[in-house]
Order: C-alpha cells, then sequence, then structure tokens
C-alpha cells in the first residue's frame, strides 16, 4: 500500500478537500490513487445520496404490507394470496441526454437487474420522461432516440412496458429526465439480501465480460451536465438485452438451488459498488482478485476494473462448496463465471492485481460512513423576498430611452446594466 505522493486532483474525483480530510481520517492516511478512485464514485450522489437524504427520509418507507423496505436494490410489499411484488423507479437523465438510446436502454436493463437480483421474475416496465419543446431538432432527436432505447431493452428481453407518460418544457431542453420503473413477482421463497455472509464463501463473478465502458458513470450522473457533455460519452454504458435475458434466467435458476447466500447487481460503480455494499451490509469483508475478472479488453489497470459500469454482471456470495454447482448454471446460459474472491472476517474491502494487493479499505467508509448534507429549509420565505411578490406592473417608475425616472434622479440604462452584472 502507497500513499500519494502528490495533493491528488479532487475535482477529478468530484470529491471536495473537505471530504478528502474525511477520508484520510477514515483510514488514518492518504488514500492511493486507486482507492481515491474508488472514494470518488461511492461519495459521488448517485451512489450515497449524500445531498438528497435527509429528504428522502421524509418518504413513509414501513407498513403491514411492506415486507422491503430502503437498504436493498429494490423494495418489496405483500400484495395478498401469497404474491409479493418487487418494484424500483430509477432515473438515467445524464446518460440519456448525452447518448439518448444507450443511455435509455441501460437505465432499463438497471433497473431490470434491481428487480431480479431479489429473487423476482421481472413482469412490467413503466416510465416518466420530460423534454424540451419539440419545436427544436435536438429535443425530437432525444425524445425519439429515448423511446427506441426503452422500448429496444424492453422488447429484446421481454418484459412489456405497460405504461408512461411525457411532458414537455423548455426547462429540459437538451437536459430531459428519464425516468423507469420495474415490477416484478417473487419466484423465490424468501427475499434474496445483498449482504454478504459466511467467512469463507466464496464471491462469484457472473454474467457478461468487464471493458472500458461507463467508466466514472456514477460521479458523470452526479455531476452538472455542461455545454460540452458529449465528450462525457465513454462515461455511458452499452447494453446488451439479449444477454440480460440469458442473466434473468441463470440467476433465477441458481437461486432456486438455495446455494446462493447474496446477490449484488453491478451498476453504478460496478465491482466497487457490488463489493463495498454486499460487505457493509453484512458486517465482514470481502477479499477480490481482479485477474480472475473475465475482461473483454487487454491491459485495463486495477482502477479500471474497479470503476467499470459494463453492463450485465453480478456478484453472488455462495455457499463454500457449490461453487461449481452454481457456475455450471451461468456457463449453461452462455454466461461468463468465476471465483473471484471470498468473504474475509475483518470488514474490509481488499482488492488484488497482478500478485499484489492495492486496495484495502473499511466497507463502512466506502458505502456507509458517507458524508450526508442537511440542507436546513426556511420555516417561511425571506422577508426581500416576500417584499419582492408584493409588486406588480403599477408600482414600477416609468421609463424610456434615458433610463429609469425614479424620485430622485434618472438611473441610465448603462447604470442599470452595471448593477445587474455587480
Amino acid at each position: 500500500m502507497t500513499s500519494a505522493s502528490a495533493p491528488p486532483d479532487l475535482k477529478a474525483h468530484g470529491l471536495s478537500p473537505e471530504e478528502y480530510r474525511q477520508i484520510q481520517q477514515q483510514l488514518g492516511r492518504d488514500p492511493n490513487p486507486t482507492e481515491l478512485a474508488m472514494f470518488g464514485v461511492m461519495w459521488s450522489e448517485h451512489c450515497c445520496y449524500k445531498n438528497s437524504r435527509p429528504l428522502l427520509k421524509h418518504f413513509p418507507t414501513t407498513g403491514e404490507r411492506v415486507v422491503v423496505g430502503p437498504g436493498e436494490n429494490a423494495g418489496v410489499v405483500d400484495l395478498g394470496d401469497g404474491d409479493w411484488l418487487a418494484f424500483k423507479i430509477e432515473s438515467h437523465n445524464h446518460p440519456s441526454a448525452v447518448e439518448p438510446f444507450q443511455g435509455a436502454a441501460t437505465g432499463v436493463g438497471g433497473i431490470l437487474r434491481d428487480i431480479f437480483t431479489l429473487g423476482a421474475r421481472p413482469i412490467a416496465l413503466l416510465n416518466s420522461l420530460r423534454f424540451g419543446p419539440l419545436t427544436d431538432p435536438r429535443n425530437r432527436r432525444l425524445m425519439a432516440r429515448v423511446v427506441e432505447g426503452i422500448a429496444h431493452y424492453g422488447n429484446c428481453v421481454g418484459v412489456p412496458t405497460v405504461g408512461g407518460e411525457v411532458a414537455v418544457d423548455p426547462c429540459y431542453s437538451g437536459n430531459p429526465l428519464v425516468n423507469v420503473m420495474a415490477l416484478g413477482l417473487l419466484e423465490t421463497p424468501a427475499v434474496v439480501k445483498s449482504a454478504a455472509r459466511g467467512v469463507g464463501n466464496p464471491v462469484l463473478y457472473v454474467g457478461a465480460t468487464t471493458g472500458r465502458d461507463g467508466i466514472r458513470g456514477a460521479s458523470f450522473a452526479s455531476a452538472e451536465l455542461k455545454e460540452d457533455a458529449q465528450q462525457d460519452r465513454p462515461a455511458v454504458q452499452v447494453g446488451d438485452p439479449f444477454l440480460g435475458k440469458c442473466l434473468i434466467e441463470a440467476c433465477l435458476e441458481a437461486f432456486a438451488t438455495g446455494a446462493v447466500v447474496a446477490a449484488q447487481d453491478m451498476g453504478a460503480a460496478g465491482i466497487t459498488c457490488s463489493t463495498a455494499e454486499m460487505a457493509a451490509k453484512g458486517g465482514v469483508g470481502i477479499r477480490f482478485d481482479l485477474d480472475r475478472v473475465p475482461a473483454r479488453e487487454s491491459g485495463m489497470a486495477a482502477w479500471e476494473y474497479l470503476l467499470s459500469e459494463s453492463q450485465e454482471r453480478m456478484l453472488l456470495v455462495v455457499q463454500k462448496g457449490r461453487e461449481a454447482e452454481v457456475m455450471e448454471i451461468f456457463h449453461r446460459w452462455g454466461l461468463q463465471a468465476s471465483v473471484a474472491g471470498e468473504v474475509i472476517a475483518e470488514p474490509l474491502v481488499e482488492i488484488w492485481h497482478q500478485g499484489s494487493c492495492v486496495v484495502q479499505v473499511p466497507a463502512r467508509a466506502l458505502a456507509e460512513d458517507t458524508p450526508v448534507y442537511v440542507r436546513p429549509v426556511l420555516p417561511e420565505p425571506p422577508a426581500y423576498v416576500q417584499a419582492a411578490w408584493q409588486w406588480d406592473p403599477a408600482t414600477l417608475p416609468p421609463c424610456d430611452c434615458q433610463g429609469i425616472h425614479l424620485a430622485q434622479a434618472t438611473l441610465a440604462w448603462k447604470e442599470v446594466l452595471l448593477q445587474l452584472l455587480a
């Protein structure tokens, strides 16, 4: 383990100086560059909800019908008569603004994985979309390609889109909102949770291979969308719905064996998120070897493996001794499957690459002990705002080409402009 020898570029990781100091305090040292990259994605708004978590706490999350509340990949409610419904809503706004077809398609793919990760078979999709005025050719293209992306992934996987709604407003021009929802019925006798358990249990990587697509996608999704957003196209994932369909069937078949202890899809932040969240939720650690990850590109660095958001991938913790049984199922469905790690007692995320330990970080530091910013809402609008609301056109002072005629003097337009710029 080595410390950073020079001040890191925090802006590249979406971190503030204060957040960097928090990382140093939690580690008791400087993070190395690979660890810093992991903190950058895990402490993004997309992954840890550091700005919105206080607001989300106001939503109701308990009730006699609630089987699974916040904390898992999706919620589950009891419909009665033995039917449990899993559901989840997710946005893919920035990716869809940059690459509308793949951005929307992978939004659907990700939301479907959240459903079947619990042991539920996806049965329906819905969406809620917002675009700028369709008189603008760019907005028309965004809408057309987003709709195509949603339809493409859902149709190829065989999950129908049963409803949706679209609205148009100038505030969404060039920056659409793409929200998708998935519903699924549980096929397993119990919900498959994401908390890793059982020291010594193997950790399986299953699904598609890992590439460089979608690297830092979580950080990109959390940042403000800029005018030059097209340069962020590499941060947008590329989905394969036919592989996604195979992954659904293989996972549900594997879950039915009872050999799977925990499951987590590799969505935002990829391997980083899945290892950290599974370990933190289980109060254990995970030792993971990147050399055992099936890759579709050569020469990938450790941080590229860890931050890749290549689609259609899962992490499973299985009962020790039954890994071959589970791997055979995925191989039969034409998917990758390898033992890439194990559950350890010490609550760390320990990553190995090319024979060396490149990351050793407390799991909670990445997934639980993250920044939270409480921004109190004023009980009523400030006095100056309330005063401003009282005006109407009749109270405005007269004006002409010379300027605004106030009671004491005329304010020239040049002075008005300078005041506005100041």
